[in-house]
């Protein structure tokens, strides 16, 4: 018989100067996909792309021991404001390299060489997983299905990232 899938506090944010709760379709994608697979979530924000307010929610929910995934969606590209990657990496006590490689890989196949532009990253720190996705509905939806899906499954072999941050199973860095 099959393990039942532990549920995980996952927490949303969005970055961008223009999007409100209205609008901001790539973080309601992300809320309906991770209460459809069945996690919790923890909480939804929206905040400027500006380094040092994004960092400061990434920071809080790092430092929450009720939130063991954060998912941001927004400000991973090139052009002057995007500032995603500056303002979470310093936080990471570890990178998960092939995250960003495993995305523009998946994102090749739909948007062809334009997806060398997407600065999007994942990491750990204080158990907790922190995933940096671009803004786009479609780049959420791929990061998701292709990736997040399965690794924040606990069920998923041979290894997943949800083992990492559930505290009866977890190795903590």
């Amino acid at each position: 018989m099959s393990e039942p899938m532990i549920p995980l506090s996952i927490a949303v944010l969005t970055i961008s100067d223009t999007r409100n709760e209205e609008t901001d379709r790539s973080g309601q994608a992300l809320v309906e996909r991770l209460t459809s697979a069945g996690h919790a979530l923890h909480e939804k924000r929206i905040v400027p792309d500006d380094v040092y307010r994004i960092r400061a929610v990434v920071a809080g929910w790092i430092a929450d021991p009720d939130t063991q995934v954060i998912l941001t969606t927004g400000g991973t590209g090139f052009t002057g404001r995007d500032s995603t990657p500056e303002a979470v990496s310093v936080l990471l006590d570890k990178q998960i390299e092939g995250f960003g490689e495993l995305f523009r890989h998946l994102s090749w196949q739909e948007i062809g060489s334009s997806t060398v532009q997407s600065r999007c990253l994942g990491g750990l720190a204080n158990a907790t997983v922190v995933f940096c996705l671009p803004g786009s509905t479609g780049a959420c939806r791929t990061a998701w299905n292709g990736i997040l899906a399965e690794q924040l499954d606990s069920r998923h072999k041979p290894c997943n990232f949800a083992n990492l941050v559930i505290p009866e199973r977890g190795q903590h860095v």
